[in-house]
């Protein structure tokens, strides 16, 4: 692929968040008292945006929506955001990918202050150049974050991927005008022939 620059998703492309957003989820669903999920529901959870999943699987909306989202968040920001997991050889690929002079930002689905203080954590942050999360509000959409690395990389789009492990990225890449590279080790692509299955991977993809 002839890219010069790298946009990333976070959860279940750099990082493995289950742990974090499961224990949080559990903390909201026995303080609400909301109906009980299943481990597979749960799940569902980790990478969507937290609006998106607790309106699917509970129902919730407006001013109840918004008390359980704030609830998990404060929840999530301060006992269980760092029970993140890199994916193995993550930081192997951003070196090298920073030694062949790759340009590198991230766009996800996470609140931006939670995105950059897991990649301060994980060493993250001296790799990337913008870090583009979510507000508190659910108001900017997957390809509205990754359109706004688009302008501030300031490259032509054809020289610029996303990388992440669901459809709905695929589908923000694709809204924004910029291809994709899937990978199935994460949440929502799984044995797919179009997605690569680990890290290292995605370097041979890049630089053929």
């Amino acid at each position: 692929m002839d890219k010069e620059c790298v946009i990333w998703d976070i959860d279940g492309t750099l990082l493995d968040t289950t742990e974090g957003i499961i224990s949080s989820v559990k903390y909201i669903i026995e303080t609400l008292k909301l109906t009980r999920l299943s481990d597979d529901e749960l799940l569902g959870f980790v990478g969507p945006k937290m609006h998106d999943s607790l309106n699917q699987y509970f129902g919730l909306t407006g001013e109840r929506l918004q008390n359980a989202v704030d609830l998990f968040r404060d929840r999530y920001k301060s006992k269980d955001l760092f029970k993140a997991k890199m994916y193995s050889k993550i930081l192997d690929v951003f070196e090298e990918l920073k030694r062949n002079n790759f340009r590198m930002a991230i766009a996800t689905n996470k609140r931006e202050d939670y995105a950059i203080k897991l990649c301060q954590y994980f060493g993250l942050d001296k790799y990337v150049e913008f870090i583009h999360g979510t507000d508190n509000f659910n108001k900017l959409k997957k390809s509205e974050l990754i359109q706004k690395c688009i302008e501030e990389l300031k490259v032509d789009k054809e020289k610029i991927v996303y990388i992440g492990d669901t459809q709905s990225d695929k589908i923000a890449s694709e809204n924004v005008g910029i291809d994709f590279i899937g990978v199935n080790y994460g949440y929502g692509f799984k044995n797919n022939k179009e997605c690569l299955n680990s890290p290292i991977e995605i370097l041979e993809k890049l630089f053929n």
